[in-house]
């Protein structure tokens, strides 16, 4: 394979050496190399000829400029059947360069350094390499981009299995993975600088990069017809599996519905039970063992199938009473040593802890994005804290501390509730649930039959305004002890008459929390 060559010039160097030695000893390339690549290789006993042989120009500004020269890029880029750039080639005496083995400046690595400045932080942003990857990836016809340590092996193997040479299938494949790989660099890139060069980002920029990397394939999406997989950008927050079954489509879902609801409570115990992506049960305890029970208690027969979710680690007793019944997931912030000897006897039962903390994940939280056929819609999270001056009690009547202590317990939990939402309180755990209504009235009546007898004196909080006084009018035959809700409607007037008739305090926080 005389007449070959490969140009070898890597930041990780793991594995550069065996697949330049066979590169060269097996099949036959010659290899040009650069800076601490050329030494690393030379050390190691392979021929390899420094850049500058092949330029005639010494590398610049410590290192910084070296591969950007015509007779690299001219190399890469050239056609092997287009009789007029092959005579160009052969005039300015430039050579062929059939493989590009490349990986870039670790800039990920180097942003989370939170203490690194700014004039530190750009050096760590590879130009040379990009615009060799991406001239191999383009001129693919005839060049192999190696991009990354993953793919020697494979390289290899097609090498061996073709004479030396690298399969037109193999190429396109790399070319394709060689733009994503260079795509996702530039994409960390402009979210870390904007982060180091502006106190506030934009949420919202007029270019939206969403860097996804593929953590995995699943079975299947929330159907079996439907392909899925997860990925994941680089501030996602990590998560670990501690036993049971592979996480599903739908497992992902839930798991983030039960985080975003007990997230809601960073400084008290709260515990929920979640099925198909809404609440059946929700409550705050005196111990997390005490949250458990009573949210479990809340609704024990929507909740088999269900996921546990936690904003405190898994005691023994929550262990024994979840033991018993047929649960999908425990998600939590840490298991206790014996509760995790306890669940095990659950051998499908997905554990996941969570390894940082509530307001951590709060935080992480920055913005949701559904994909439509019109275009992709983005907006900020639901990040709104219901505070002393959203709490505008509208009636006469007031609402008593109990109350007041379970609106707000309403308030973050109807906001994680498909719209039309209404959630029923009384000591801080959900009575009754209603949601996914056409109207607000019908949620009404869902939630309030499903609460019974504990309607009196619970509190209701609604995700939108009441558009009518018939919401009041179940409200007092249930003889509920307060109300919040939004307000904003043309109505409000007429409502808050209605409730001040039944002598029901109502308080109006001006914040909508619809959830489709």
């Amino acid at each position: 394979m005389a007449g070959k060559r490969a140009f070898i010039s890597v930041y990780n160097k793991e594995g550069i050496v065996d697949f330049a030695d066979k590169l060269q000893k097996i099949h036959g390339y010659e290899i040009i190399s650069t800076g601490g690549t050329y030494d690393r290789l030379r050390e190691n006993n392979i021929e390899v000829r420094e850049i500058s042989e092949i330029t005639g120009f010494r590398e610049l500004l410590h290192g910084r400029v070296k591969s950007l020269h015509p007779k690299i890029h001219a190399g890469i880029l050239a056609s092997r059947t287009a009789q007029e750039e092959v005579s160009e080639m052969k005039e300015n005496e430039i050579g062929l360069i059939d493989l590009v083995v490349v990986n870039l400046y670790p800039f990920e690595e180097a942003s989370k350094n939170e203490k690194m400045e700014i004039d530190e932080l750009y050096e760590y942003i590879d130009i040379g390499g990009v615009t060799l990857l991406r001239a191999a990836a383009k001129n693919f016809f005839y060049v192999t981009p190696v991009y990354s340590v993953d793919v020697y092996e494979k390289v290899l193997q097609d090498l061996d299995e073709n004479n030396g040479n690298t399969t037109y299938e193999l190429r396109k494949e790399l070319a394709v993975k060689t733009f994503q790989y260079t795509a996702s660099y530039d994409a960390v890139i402009s979210e870390k600088l904007a982060a180091k060069l502006f106190d506030e980002q934009e949420v919202l920029p007029d270019k939206f990069v969403l860097n996804l990397d593929k953590v995995k394939a699943l079975r299947y999406g929330e159907n079996s017809h439907q392909p899925a997989a997860i990925y994941k950008k680089p501030s996602n927050l990590k998560y670990e599996v501690l036993q049971g079954k592979e996480i599903s489509y739908n497992n992902m879902v839930d798991i983030t519905s039960a985080v975003n609801i007990v997230s809601e409570f960073v400084d008290v115990p709260a515990a929920c039970i979640i099925k198909h992506n809404n609440p059946c049960g929700v409550a705050l305890g005196s111990g997390i063992t005490d949250a458990y029970l009573k949210a479990h208690g809340c609704d024990p027969i929507s909740a088999f199938g269900g996921i546990i979710g936690l904003n405190e680690p898994v005691t023994a007793e929550i262990a024994k009473h979840a033991v018993q019944l047929f649960l999908e997931v425990i998600v939590a912030p840490d298991f206790s040593r014996e509760a995790l000897d306890i669940l095990a006897k659950k051998k499908n039962l997905r554990l996941v802890r969570l390894p940082f903390s509530m307001a951590e994940y709060k935080q992480a939280q920055v913005y949701t994005v559904k994909d439509l056929p019109f275009g992709t819609l983005i907006q900020s999270a639901d990040n709104i804290q219901l505070s002393e001056d959203n709490f505008k009690i509208a009636t006469n009547c007031k609402p008593t501390k109990e109350n007041i202590e379970d609106m707000v317990f309403a308030w973050k939990v109807v906001k994680h509730m498909s719209s039309n939402a209404i959630v029923v309180v009384k000591d801080l755990k959900t009575v009754g649930l209603g949601l996914g209504q056409t109207s607000r009235i019908a949620s009404m009546e869902i939630a309030l039959k499903q609460a019974c007898e504990q309607t009196k004196d619970a509190v209701i909080a609604s995700d939108g305004f009441f558009p009518a006084i018939d919401n009041i009018h179940a409200a007092a035959q249930a003889r509920i002890g307060a109300i919040i809700q939004p307000g904003g409607s043309i109505k409000d007037e007429e409502v808050v008459a209605e409730a001040q008739k039944y002598s029901i305090p109502m308080v109006m926080t001006g914040i909508r929390h619809f959830k489709h």
